[in-house]
């Protein structure tokens, strides 16, 4: 029989996944898989790697958000195992799955079951070993994933998020930075910078056109210094789901290496979980990792 690792945050989300583990398990055995469960503890605790490498899978799945699916594909790469990952998406921000277009878990079992599976593109943070699946940001509004209490993000979903964002936007200031974009630099005073690999970011569900996770490139927005009024312009358009690449005061660049200089001690945040200091530098990966669609 076939045998898949499946990782799950047991907190993630409303912590409802728990109640779901046999019925999934059942759903799995109906397909002559077997699921090997591996219940994450965070707080540096955890062991995947050597889980993984031990177990030899077939396949991997994360059952959690976006920083399950980041730990995940982080200790994937570091073991140097090439399967296919399946995203179970049930946390908070399960952006990575929305653009999967992963929503029904019974369709997408026959799927995982059937080996379908496609090649996309991964990023990594040169330096730092750090490998990351959809964004790497920093800035204002860009470190509230993880400064959200988890019983406010289960009690309140993304709402949480937005909340928070709401309280930040008094204490709008804008900083310097010289991007080097395949050699290219760009100097600019900007709010915040995202360098995402998919177009679902923070809940959004499409900050910018022609941006693919399989074509070798990662795309860097970054919302220029601009007045309070088109601030929140740019940001509603984003929350309505408005693509804003071709908007005046977005700075938009497609590129497969970023270099990131800032004039002042900033922190990163990597598919929502805390990243190094600036500067950064950030390539694209191509068709690295292989995840069952």
């Amino acid at each position: 029989m076939k045998k898949l690792g499946l990782i799950y945050n047991p907190v993630s989300g409303h912590a409802l996944f728990k109640g779901k583990l046999d019925a999934l398990i059942d759903l799995f055995q109906q397909h002559g898989i077997v699921l090997c469960p591996y219940r994450t503890r965070g707080g540096g605790q955890d062991h995947l790697g050597r889980f993984l490498r031990e177990m030899c899978p077939d396949g991997v799945l994360a059952a959690g958000g976006d920083g399950t699916v980041h730990a995940v594909v982080n200790a994937m790469m570091e073991s140097d195992m090439d399967v296919p990952l399946g995203i179970l998406g049930s946390g908070t921000s399960n952006d990575f799955a929305t653009h999967l277009g992963i929503w029904d878990w019974e369709s997408y079992i026959e799927r995982i079951a059937a080996d379908e599976s496609r090649r996309v593109d991964l990023g990594m943070i040169e330096g730092t070993g750090q490998y990351f699946v959809n964004v790497v940001s920093a800035g204002v509004l860009t470190g509230i994933a993880h400064e959200v209490k988890s019983s406010y993000k289960n009690t309140l979903g993304k709402l949480a998020y937005y909340l928070k964002g709401i309280g930040e936007i008094p204490r709008l200031r804008s900083f310097s930075v010289r991007i080097t974009a395949d050699d290219v630099k760009y100097d600019a005073d900007i709010f915040l910078f995202v360098i995402a690999n998919s177009p679902v970011v923070a809940g959004m569900k499409q900050i910018g056109r022609n941006i693919a996770i399989d074509d070798g490139m990662l795309n860097l927005l970054a919302v220029k210094k601009t007045g309070l009024p088109q601030f929140i312009s740019v940001a509603a358009d984003l929350f309505a789901g408005k693509p804003v690449t071709e908007r005046e005061n977005i700075l938009h660049i497609q590129a497969k290496s970023f270099e990131i200089h800032a004039e002042e001690e900033l922190s990163s945040d990597i598919d929502g979980e805390c990243g190094p200091l600036l500067p950064l530098r950030v390539r694209t990966l191509p068709l690295a990792l292989s995840v069952y669609c």
